[in-house]
């Protein structure tokens, strides 16, 4: 079998979706290797079924980390062995690009997002043009890849004519007990706790619901989110419980009752968006307030599992949560269609897309 080496810019601990993916090619018999950063307060890495290396940084963010992360990864590379390199988004792409025109490796690039869609991008000028630059140039010379939803996919074929697969971040399937909807309600945010998503309005929403939030997740917004919370005196009312590991934010879902998938349609990125904490609510039974988005809207067509909003503002978050706990048949019935969703939406069924792309890739 073949050598595989990913690339991704966290610290590797947190990040399912390649957990899944290298631990899958793993089982398949590749021998993968995944190379990620060491942030400041990381954890020592989990154990996993495949082999994993953290790079030492002097920069922690900005574009001293870009460019010392560019740098390091590319000497990383050279001195390595593989078959195939894969970029996991633009952070990525350059060093990846390069290692593997001088070693003669075959290159694919796993994208996450639209990356030059995200607000955190679209919205700044100059950053917008360095990263539209990168992408114009080197993701063309990436002709095999994969993404995360249709919309995204439709986005490369109609700028660069790329064919890009959809394969998404879908969880195991495990048969979860629905937990009967109690007052007060917990309510779940699961995720990134970046920009867009949406968190500033869904903390206005809370200072009139009878009901508790947990937010899991860290990111770029995390300390204006702390500060919304406590300058609005919702501290009792939103808990914050940062980063956790993988199997710790499983355990702490089964004792939700609602879940919030929120997204702010500020880019390209957002609007196609297809967030990988959708379908882990849906795998845990648990109702849940997603946008009125194209990708999200499909899957509602198909299994009605959420309440759908067309603006991500707190008076229609307030709405649709409260309908969920004062409805208790809308409740009940789209709890049931998340069980029978997601013995569709499951990796057992997306994993198959992965082998057979790995495969043609590796001919």
């Amino acid at each position: 079998m073949a050598r595989l080496i990913f690339c991704v810019t966290n610290d590797l601990n947190y990040d399912q979706r390649m957990a899944r993916i290298c631990g899958t090619l793993s089982e398949f018999g590749h021998d993968v290797l995944i190379v990620g950063r060491e942030m400041p307060g990381s954890a020592p890495l989990l154990c996993k079924p495949y082999r994993q290396h953290r790079l030492k940084l002097l920069f922690s963010k900005g574009k001293g980390f870009y460019v010392e992360y560019q740098l390091r990864l590319f000497l990383f590379l050279l001195g390595k062995k593989a078959d195939a390199v894969i970029a996991i988004d633009l952070d990525t792409i350059i060093p990846v690009y390069h290692a593997a025109s001088l070693k003669g490796w075959k290159k694919a690039m796993d994208a996450h997002e639209y990356f030059t869609g995200q607000k955190e991008v679209c919205s700044r000028k100059a950053v917008y043009r360095i990263w539209k630059g990168i992408e114009r140039k080197y993701l063309p010379k990436f002709r095999s890849g994969y993404t995360v939803s249709s919309g995204i996919a439709g986005l490369f074929r109609e700028e660069y004519g790329l064919q890009y697969e959809v394969i998404r971040n879908l969880p195991p399937y495990t048969k979860y007990p629905l937990l009967p909807l109690s007052r007060p309600a917990i309510i779940i945010y699961r995720g990134a706790v970046n920009e867009a998503r949406g968190l500033a309005e869904l903390a206005k929403a809370m200072e009139n619901i009878p009901a508790r939030l947990y937010v899991y997740g860290t990111g770029n917004f995390m300390e204006a989110f702390q500060k919304i919370v406590a300058d609005n005196n919702l501290t009792e009312k939103v808990v914050i419980k940062g980063a956790v590991f993988p199997e710790d934010l499983e355990r702490a879902t089964e004792y939700a009752h609602i879940g919030v998938n929120l997204v702010e349609n500020i880019g390209k990125n957002q609007y196609y968006s297809l967030a990988n904490k959708f379908f882990d609510l849906v795998m845990h039974g648990i109702p849940q307030v997603t946008m009125d988005y194209p990708e999200y809207r499909a899957i509602n067509d198909q299994f009605e599992v959420a309440v759908l909003i067309k603006e991500c503002n707190a008076l229609q978050i307030r709405g649709a949560i409260l309908s969920l706990m004062d409805d208790l048949e809308l409740y009940n019935r789209l709890a049931n269609n998340c069980n029978r969703a997601a013995k569709v939406f499951n990796w057992g069924q997306e994993k198959m897309k992965l082998i057979q792309f790995y495969q043609k890739l590796l001919g």
